[in-house]
């Protein structure tokens, strides 16, 4: 392989490997949203995600929650520990009493955050069944009926054709690079 060969071919890796991997390496970091929620049982979840591109944190998360009932009683400090159903998905190491409680989950690490709500242990709310009806993607966003997951991952989809837009005409140009280089050389060999 000539030495103008391989040049091409480095400079379309490279050029591959900015397009591919660095908007996804330089999105993480910075601030955390907690997402908590009570399991209907004995058990509250935290989801942990970054703010800004809804990605799940992969790091390790230092996580506390405490809780007060209605009634006065209180919970914690009980760190939160990783759950078996994600890399992003927290539970507490001790089980939430019954009881209606206002729950606090503070994190330190990878950022600080702090998320309160009010969760029902022990009471599983039963859901009434909604009437079978067929909505489209755009439908089901204007009546609020996506969650924002949803919509995060809708959005993050629609730049999918971008970047193999932007791939194609990276090959292209490398291909009509090539195909130059080839003929000049044909030319000096001829002469």
């Amino acid at each position: 392989m000539t030495k103008a060969l391989k040049y091409v071919f480095a400079v379309l890796l490279a050029g591959l490997a900015l397009t591919l991997g660095a908007p996804a390496a330089s999105a993480h970091g910075g601030p955390i949203k907690l997402e908590v929620i009570g399991d209907g049982d004995h058990n509250v979840n935290v989801l942990v995600t970054y703010k800004e591109d809804k990605h799940p944190v992969t790091e390790i998360v230092e996580a506390t929650l405490t809780a007060t009932a209605t009634d006065g009683r209180t919970f914690g400090p009980v760190p939160l520990r990783s759950a078996p159903e994600g890399q992003n998905v927290y539970h507490a190491a001790e089980p939430l009493p019954s009881g209606e409680w206002k729950v606090t989950v503070k994190a330190t690490e990878p950022a600080k955050a702090s998320k309160t709500v009010t969760v029902k242990a022990g009471a599983v709310d039963v859901v009434p069944e909604a009437p079978a009806t067929t909505l489209t993607p755009e439908k089901a966003a204007a009546t609020g009926l996506l969650s924002d997951r949803a919509a995060a991952q809708d959005a993050d989809d629609s730049g999918m054709p971008l970047k193999i837009g932007i791939i194609a005409v990276a090959a292209v140009i490398a291909v009509g690079a090539l195909i130059f280089i080839l003929r000049r050389r044909n030319l000096y060999a001829r002469r």
